[in-house]
């Protein structure tokens, strides 16, 4: 049993924990155009005792003794098609209506930047002393400004401030996974799976020259878990190799929306289960990317693509995975509403979203309010 942590130390970290977030929906930046809709929406979410001159502070006291919390990266800029998912968290939250457990709220971003490896030093300080003007010079000295930094920075906290808890992130485009996943990546990874939903790989190296993007992340994250098929992408279908050349080069485990659309939900959740197990897999960490999921429920995201998952699939997948494995935490990006110029399509895309967020909820051991 982990020694109780002392309150002065306790107190420091939701101090700093408090810099880099802010109340659901209001991680986007807003000083006159649109601010009044955010505080609106967060508000009909929060309830009506919102006060947004209130410190958000003194909300995350509760996270110390949560074992399942949300929390939102509303940044798109790691994205390479088309942009919009930083919108996508208000919109699963105003489809959620309340917040179904601990709502941490959003990673502060600034839509300009992404990763601390591209800001200039000059432009860092900056960006500091515009985010945090009443802090001392050395402590914001040494504080990330980039999304990703930012996020990075807020799971390395919760796991101090709250070892046992496990993190459903929604986001944001894909790259923003990289942050929250990476440092549950270190130490002894060898009963550790990824289960990861999608229509594309997400396994090159870099793109462009850029090390952690959309298209990156599970390379990395494959590299660091120690491959072994112990991650499982479901979905592909839109890719510049076969799967052969993916799972040879990368030692994956792939199963592509053809062969998936073939199986019932249940059949397709044993598969991914059986193929766990027999790999000694006892934890899971599960990445769901909306465009895995047919293109009929889930037109709005940056890269829709036709004959995918059918919702029914997915959700069976995560419900047997949570049945089987402790998931350590989990994701569902891509979602941009604004994208679907169909407003039933992008309602349906809303719905889809719903149902993976409650499901996820639970195979994390939560019991999520409706």
């Amino acid at each position: 049993m982990l020694a109780p942590m002392r309150p002065a130390l306790q107190d420091q970290l939701l101090d700093e924990l408090a810099c880099y977030l802010r109340p659901p929906g209001q991680g986007i930046h807003a000083v006159s155009t649109g601010k009044a809709q955010l505080e609106a929406k967060t508000r009909a979410y929060l309830g009506p005792s919102w006060d947004p001159g209130r410190a958000w502070r003194e909300q995350l006291e509760a996270v110390v003794d949560a074992d399942v919390a949300m929390l939102a990266i509303p940044s798109d800029t790691g994205a390479g098609i088309m942009r919009g998912a930083a919108r996508g968290p208000e919109a699963i939250r105003a489809t959620l209506g309340r917040a179904p457990v601990l709502d941490l709220g959003d990673v502060f971003s600034i839509p300009q930047l992404l990763d601390e490896d591209m800001i200039s030093a000059a432009q860092r300080e900056r960006s500091q002393d515009a985010i945090w003007p009443a802090l001392p010079v050395a402590q914001r000295r040494g504080m990330p400004v980039s999304p990703l930094g930012m996020a990075e920075r807020v799971r390395r906290l919760l796991q101090q401030l709250a070892p046992q808890l496990r993190l459903f992130m929604i986001g944001g485009d894909h790259t923003v996974t990289w942050p929250v996943l990476a440092p549950l990546l270190e130490g002894d990874t060898r009963d550790l799976g990824i289960v990861h939903f999608d229509a594309h790989t997400d396994l090159l190296p870099e793109r462009l020259g850029v090390t952690y993007c959309f298209a990156t992340w599970a390379y990395h994250a494959n590299l660091a878990l120690g491959g072994g098929q112990r991650m499982i992408q479901i979905g592909i279908r839109a890719s510049g190799h076969p799967r052969a050349h993916w799972e040879a080069t990368q030692d994956v485990r792939q199963i592509w929306a053809d062969e998936a659309r073939a199986l019932e939900p249940a059949a397709l959740a044993a598969q991914v289960v059986d193929h766990l197990r027999a790999r000694g897999v006892r934890r899971v960490y599960v990445s769901n990317d909306i465009d895995g999921t047919d293109a009929r429920f889930a037109a709005a995201c940056g890269t829709p693509e036709p004959n995918g998952l059918l919702p029914t699939q997915v959700q069976a997948v995560i419900e047997a995975v949570g049945a089987a494995f402790h998931v350590i935490g989990a994701d569902l990006v891509e979602v941009a509403p604004g994208l679907s110029l169909d407003h039933e399509l992008a309602e349906e895309t809303l719905k889809t979203s719903f149902g993976y967020t409650l499901a996820t909820l639970r195979a994390m051991g939560a019991n999520p309010q409706e």
